[in-house]
């Protein structure tokens, strides 16, 4: 089964490893997370738990959002996310109600970080992509920054001269989900509810992320993994 929780990307700092190395890491403030819903393969057609995080005013929140809290003994939550289980018998292992919070992740060593990415806007090519653009000499007036022709991805012989899909042209950047896979647990602080990561996770500063024990790993991290 894979451990997760939800928190906030609190920020980024240095780490002093105690062989001597300095490191970039994250700090992430996670949970406590409260079980709303326990889903089985018997009542649902698969086994999961949902879990939700921080607390929110009643007047900011849905009655519907307020009475599926309820019904778990847990105040109004603003995040709620769901964790698949293996089997009906993962599942019989939780609670409604019951609180997740960091010290469930003590004897893990590598975590996936899912949250959304910063928003860009509207951007060209260059920005986007990392064109090179067009030539700075004679003939090339006012189209440095452009993509260039697309003529010849517009001619599928037998299928209508459309662009093909995948094209990479100018439009919106950034703004969503991506996971960074396989991050090393510096440290865990089960006081003040922190995880400290190593190297950067998605988003800006205070956005909502998902932390899960990974669920990809090389051999050198698996077996690392095993050991704990």
């Amino acid at each position: 089964m894979s451990t997760a929780i939800i928190g906030r990307k609190v920020g980024m700092t240095r780490w002093n490893l105690e062989d001597g190395r300095n490191i970039p890491v994250t700090v992430i403030a996670a949970g406590p997370c409260a079980v709303t819903q326990i889903k089985t393969i018997e009542n649902d057609g698969y086994a999961a738990i949902q879990i939700a995080y921080e607390d929110v005013k009643p007047r900011s929140i849905s009655m519907s959002v307020i009475g599926h809290d309820s019904k778990a003994g847990s105040t109004p939550k603003r995040v709620h996310r769901e964790v698949r289980l293996k089997d009906d018998a993962a599942a019989a292992a939780f609670t409604l109600g019951q609180s997740i919070d960091v010290g469930a992740f003590e004897k893990i060593k590598f975590v996936d970080v899912i949250g959304t990415s910063k928003g860009k806007g509207f951007t060209g090519v260059m920005k986007a992509y990392r064109f090179k653009g067009l030539c700075a000499s004679h003939g090339t007036e006012r189209k440095h920054r452009s993509p260039g022709s697309i003529g010849s991805h517009g001619t599928d012989r037998g299928h209508g001269a459309k662009i093909k899909k995948g094209k990479k042209m100018p439009g919106r950047t950034g703004a969503e989900r991506v996971t960074s896979r396989s991050l090393d647990v510096v440290s865990i602080d089960t006081e003040k509810n922190l995880i400290i990561v190593k190297g950067a996770v998605p988003g800006a500063n205070s956005g909502v992320v998902f932390v899960r024990s990974s669920i990809r790993l090389f051999k050198p991290k698996a077996r690392l993994q095993a050991k704990a």
